[in-house]
């Protein structure tokens, strides 16, 4: 059981392990409002929604509730609609409190609607996914997906709270587990040399080792957060892999799910540092290996001219300049500017 306390524009504490789904009422009373609603997809909504609509109701909230088809596919802006409709219709008001309960998709889409229904109200996080617990839960980056790229819309807006019951990770299947250990093996690479070296031994469903990598996780994250809230230098770090990687979920068509799609970005991006001299090709090496340990593919099954294009679409582009998020060795990272004809060259390194 731990508390990181992360010291934004809006200061908030990340749970883990404190509370269970089952006293969500408590911590949202803690946040305050003069109603409650849940934003669930239809895989985690079965699960926990009547749990956590209970405890709500038992702390004194009139509780709505927006259930949505699960995936990717519904992080679209049509959905987005919908949950703002919902929420109008449900008589929301600036005090209200928007409890995001499921993966990363449920996160992102119902803390972007808490940003920006009436300017912005509360948002607790109730992450049920280890991709969710380690990283899109905490750091105020919400968002919805543009046929031409993921999270093209969105807004920097900080939860009130973050609730993590490990327990939830247990009802995960074995993908989705395996799709979030990409990216607790992302925040050993560019900030933690002993956390990558303890996740070398794959993690595994009710692992002991869960808390403590989600709590380290999580305070790797908090320290970037506060330095660069904006992601305007160190956050991009936190992008390591992702370039690569949401290029080849776009490529696929989101059959490759976030977490395996980063994790052979991450392989990728650390091969064609070490082309570089940026790191050294033994370091690459442990890359690949830790990818490919937990079943994830150290390649894509894409052509380099496949995902230069897919690519293009990427936030962290400026004009004709490419930020990438580089491995100087594990556990350190830095920002390696490319002008785009560099960049190619940079995807042929990693493709090849």
């Amino acid at each position: 059981m731990s508390t990181v306390r992360v010291k934004a524009s809006t200061a908030y504490d990340v749970l883990i392990d404190e509370y269970s789904i089952d006293e969500a009422g408590a911590v949202a009373a803690s946040i305050g409002g003069d109603a409650a609603f849940v934003v669930s997809d239809s895989n985690v909504a079965p699960l926990y929604l009547g749990r956590v609509k209970r405890s709500l109701a038992a702390s004194g909230f009139s509780v709505g509730e927006f259930v949505f088809p699960a995936g990717e596919a519904s992080k679209n802006l049509s959905t987005y609609g919908s949950c703002l409709q919902a929420m109008a219709e449900a008589g929301l008001t600036r005090s209200s409190l928007v409890v995001a309960l499921g993966g990363g998709v449920t996160g992102d889409m119902a803390g972007f609607a808490a940003a920006t229904y009436m300017r912005g109200c509360r948002c607790l996080q109730i992450p049920t996914s280890l991709l969710a617990c380690v990283d899109s839960s905490v750091g105020g980056k919400t968002a919805v997906d543009l046929p031409q790229g993921k999270n093209l819309v969105g807004a920097f807006f900080q939860p009130s709270a973050v609730l993590i019951d490990t327990a939830t990770l247990a009802t995960l299947a074995p993908h989705f587990f395996t799709d979030g250990c990409a990216e607790a093996i992302k925040y050993g690479a560019i900030a933690d040399a002993d956390l990558f070296s303890l996740l070398e031994t794959p993690l595994v469903p009710g692992d002991a080792r869960l808390a403590r990598v989600i709590t380290r996780c999580v305070a790797i994250k908090r320290d970037i957060v506060q330095a660069d809230e904006r992601e305007r230098g160190a956050r991009m770090l936190l992008n390591f892999g992702h370039t690569l990687g949401h290029a080849i979920e776009r490529e696929s068509g989101f059959e490759i799910t976030h977490g395996f799609a980063v994790a052979s970005g991450m392989a990728m991006a650390a091969r064609a540092c070490a082309k570089r001299g940026l790191c050294e090709a033994a370091d690459a090496a442990r890359v690949a290996s830790a990818v490919e340990a937990y079943g994830m593919s150290a390649r894509a099954p894409f052509s380099a001219e496949r995902l230069y294009e897919a690519a293009l679409a990427d936030k962290k582009r400026a004009g004709g300049v490419m930020n990438v998020a580089a491995m100087e060795g594990i556990g350190r990272a830095c920002m390696l500017p490319l002008d785009l004809q560099d960049f190619s060259r940079f995807v042929r390194e990693a493709c090849s």
